[in-house]
């Protein structure tokens, strides 16, 4: 086992006050008409560890995932139906993202960008939004070693 899934199983061990955290934030999203059963929230859990693996990323608490859900929760994009599923996504593009940002970018920038960008020119369409971000990825990469880039200094 290597230390990316023991510290994704010490996580698991930990998997009923997480599945509670996520549920809790129902009292922020129910009014949006977006509600989270303690299956949606394992199957949250489930995913966002599949996806730390397979980008060969390690996190110690579920900040993230619940940022996500706060924040795309307020989208007029978002729909319970597909509710669940929008933010596996959102959370496998995210940690592309990390990964090709090479950390550069804070995750709160990070999520400001795809959340405008859902909301916006992507008009909450995932593969848009996979699409934007891949081209920010591009854009990053080729002006990351620019003096002046704007990405410089954003730890």
């Amino acid at each position: 086992m290597n230390l990316s899934d023991m510290l994704n199983a010490i996580q698991l061990s930990q998997n009923s006050n997480t599945v509670m955290e996520l549920v809790h934030l129902n009292e922020k999203t129910k009014e949006r008409g977006l509600v989270l059963t303690p299956d949606d929230a394992k199957t949250l859990i489930a995913s966002r560890n599949n996806v730390l693996r397979n980008h060969a990323r390690v996190e110690l608490s579920i900040g993230v995932l619940k940022e996500f859900i706060e924040v795309f929760s307020a989208s007029p994009y978002m729909e319970q139906a597909y509710y669940v599923d929008t933010l596996n996504e959102i959370q496998e593009i995210f940690y592309y993202l990390r990964n090709e940002t090479e950390d550069k970018i804070s995750d709160a920038k990070l999520i400001q960008l795809m959340s405008d960008s859902y909301n916006g020119p992507c008009a909450g369409s995932i593969e848009l939004l996979r699409s934007k971000t891949e081209e920010f990825a591009e854009d990053f990469r080729r002006n990351i070693a620019l003096p002046n880039s704007l990405f410089k200094g954003d730890d």
